[in-house]
């Protein structure tokens, strides 16, 4: 049996996945870790130990292993590039070396890397045409071109969070005024409420509750986001738009009012709506789409 591992990057967990050739998960499992100046060493430490135990669980070695984490991708593809103020230590680790392989491991973004997994065997299956954007701390994306990621020139393609809404707004991470990530990160949440709420899942539940601040609030972000999809959709003209991260757990309280403000400002030639969809891998989305991403890496290179 042919099977690759995928091992996903971040700030406090490293999570990992045995995928088969044939898209089954047979193994999942997560270490803790600490980002800072020991995060490098605790990164690599957790990706071999969980790849020792997925061995011996399948008797023998992975015919390949991905990574995915955030930040821009090396022309090389074996380590991130470019991937300011956090994190430290992941800018320049070479994971083929790390975990000695004679193979390239590649080395893929994390945003990127949930798209692949949620294309492969998730909510965008069989699909060639598919946006995804993920809501959290921040907003990330990615998006699928006629069955192929669309990187750009140096992998900045796809960062769907960090387009402009409003060009008098403040500004994002990566200086873009207003952008949607300004709009719908949690990293906002208190500048938008007004110190009210800290986070997203508060500012959710005060609007179930009937707050009418809290769902002016609520209401106008999610309205800023539908003006973001619309716009991807003109773009990029997917099949399906697929919405993860942590507040897409907000549920009906998100895809209702979203689909309302969709049904009056998206394009609809003949009638055709876009589907818009939850993610259906959660938080090992990123490390199936690694995963993945081994198993057709060298294929492709």
């Amino acid at each position: 049996m042919i099977w690759a591992a995928g091992i996903d990057i971040g700030g406090t967990q490293v999570k990992a996945v045995a995928v088969t050739d044939a898209g089954e998960v047979r193994q999942r499992a997560m270490r803790a870790t600490r980002d800072g100046e020991a995060g490098a060493a605790e990164w690599i430490a957790g990706a071999r130990g969980l790849l020792a135990d997925f061995s011996s669980a399948e008797g023998n070695a992975p015919a390949a292993i991905g990574v995915g984490a955030p930040g821009l991708v090396a022309s090389d593809a074996r380590s991130i590039a470019h991937l300011p103020g956090k994190l430290a230590g992941l800018v320049g680790l070479d994971w083929t070396a790390a975990l000695d392989r004679t193979t390239i491991v590649p080395v893929l973004n994390d945003a990127q890397a949930a798209l692949l997994g949620e294309a492969w065997i998730g909510a965008a299956r069989d699909r060639r045409h598919v946006v995804m954007v993920t809501l959290g701390t921040g907003v990330g994306g990615a998006v699928l071109n006629d069955g192929r990621l669309l990187r750009g020139a140096i992998g900045r393609a796809g960062h769907l969070g960090h387009m402009s809404l409003d060009p008098s707004g403040p500004a994002s991470i990566t200086g873009m005024p207003g952008a949607i990530e300004v709009w719908m990160g949690d990293c906002t949440v208190a500048a938008r409420t007004g110190g009210r709420f800290s986070t997203t899942a508060e500012l959710v539940a005060a609007h179930r509750a009937g707050d009418a601040a809290a769902s002016a609030i609520w209401l106008r972000s999610v309205r800023a986001l539908a003006c973001a999809i619309g716009s991807w959709i003109n773009l990029f003209d997917p099949e399906v738009v697929v919405i993860g991260g942590g507040i897409a757990l907000a549920g009906d309280a998100l895809f209702v009012p979203l689909a309302r403000e969709l049904d009056a400002i998206e394009w609809r030639p003949g009638g055709h709506r876009v589907p818009i969809v939850a993610a259906a891998l959660g938080e090992w989305a990123g490390a199936i789409g690694a995963a993945r991403h081994a198993l057709t890496f060298h294929d492709s290179h």
